[in-house]
């Protein structure tokens, strides 16, 4: 689906004054429109597999090139030999620039156990260990530095709140803590850093329930609840240091196409301009060089429709404001000096780990004084919060 620059144009326009996001239109899915479909992020490319359409469940698998907004067909789950399955309502992650899909229904099975790794440069699909939970779909995956982790969904026995992670270097899985919350289906899940998030989904009634896993202590922790209408179906995409919830279906069958951001920092969501595209269910999610691209999905009808989300800076960033941080790059020590009156600072490391006690923070008459200590060289994120307004703002600190 090729547009018009002028109808590109004009949601550019509309969105950057309305929200300061900017939503684009761009090249459609190949192959038949479709809904349930998975997708995943290799070599820098994007690539969208399965699916449900007019005609039943597919096991074709496409690539989307983001400096050509273009598709290319690509070598169907299971390859040449692959008969059999094609599937809706599977898994899908990333790991060691490698694509994998597991899980889901068939034409004539209800729920699969079976893991499949695609390799972009082969461009061979290897089957690897199943998964050794009930068979499923509709459950959650997400990456957490070298481990996958796939949980939730529906099975034979009923909804699920178990949680397993998947290890690529020794092709073997294990069992986790529980999902913090309620066993269920068509949740939405990402993960950056040292965390990962679960939210919203259908475990009988639909939830706006929020929780953060941390491997390091295998355990889940209740976070501020999503404020969109509870729904199932969503999708999500974390771009550190936020997460982002979109599109879904609420309780009263009406599809929804309301934009959420997720302050990792603030424990804050905040609305962001809607998804231009129809309001719908089950749609897909990936991101590429830092912008996320949605499409897919059903509302009555199967879409393959694609667009392309980036979120502007907005007035809150310490590059707006009546704050300066110096000197930035940083050897030692550096200074914080606010026109505004703060109270907290915090420190985080490009992976999201609060480093705050690692350092040195003295109060000044207008800001704070921070000694780096022995923190390693990198990149850094400063995070203070305005006593007043209880807003935060954040900046890059780089120490050399």
């Amino acid at each position: 689906m090729k547009n018009t620059i002028l109808f590109l144009l004009l949601f550019f326009f509309i969105s950057v004054a309305s929200s300061q996001d900017i939503w684009i239109v761009k090249d459609s899915i190949n192959g038949a429109p479709r809904s349930v479909a998975t997708s995943f992020v290799a070599n820098g490319e994007g690539f969208v597999a399965t699916g449900l359409d007019a005609s039943g469940f597919r096991r074709k698998m496409y690539s989307y090139t983001y400096w050509q907004d273009d598709w290319d067909s690509e070598t169907s789950i299971g390859g040449v030999n692959g008969s059999g399955l094609a599937r809706g309502s599977a898994s899908s992650f990333s790991l060691n620039n490698k694509g994998y899909v597991c899980l889901g229904q068939g034409d004539n099975s209800p729920f699969l156990n079976d893991l499949w790794e695609y390799n972009p440069n082969t461009k061979v699909w290897t089957q690897k260990a199943s998964f050794i939970g009930e068979a499923r779909r509709s459950a959650v995956a997400f990456v957490i530095d070298t481990l996958a982790y796939v949980g939730t969904g529906i099975a034979n026995s009923g909804l699920k709140k178990d949680m397993f992670s998947y290890n690529a270097n020794t092709n073997s899985w294990s069992s986790i803590s529980d999902f913090g919350g309620t066993a269920r289906k068509e949740a939405v899940a990402w993960g950056f850093g040292y965390q990962a998030f679960v939210a919203t989904g259908d475990d009988g009634i639909y939830r706006d329930d929020f929780w953060m896993y941390t491997p390091a202590t295998d355990s889940w922790t209740q976070k501020a609840n999503f404020p969109g209408v509870p729904r199932k179906g969503a999708v999500a995409w974390g771009i550190f240091p936020s997460g982002f919830v979109t599109t879904g279906e609420d309780g009263n069958f009406n599809f929804l196409k309301d934009l959420w951001e997720y302050n990792f920092y603030a424990d804050t969501w905040t609305q962001r301009a809607d998804f231009i595209g129809p309001a719908r269910s089950n749609a897909i999610a990936f991101v590429l060089q830092g912008i996320a691209f949605v499409g897919s999905g059903y509302d009555g009808i199967f879409y393959d429709d694609m667009y392309a989300y980036t979120r502007v800076l907005g007035v809150n960033s310490l590059e707006n404001s009546e704050i300066t941080i110096f000197p930035n790059p940083v050897k030692d020590v550096f200074n914080v000096q606010s026109k505004v009156q703060m109270n907290d600072f915090q420190l985080f490391d490009n992976a999201g780990r609060n480093v705050s006690n690692e350092v040195q923070v003295n109060t000044t008459n207008n800001g704070f004084q921070v000694y780096r200590n022995s923190l390693p060289a990198g990149n850094y994120s400063a995070v203070l919060t305005q006593k007043e307004t209880g807003i935060n703002y954040t900046a890059k600190v780089i120490f050399l």
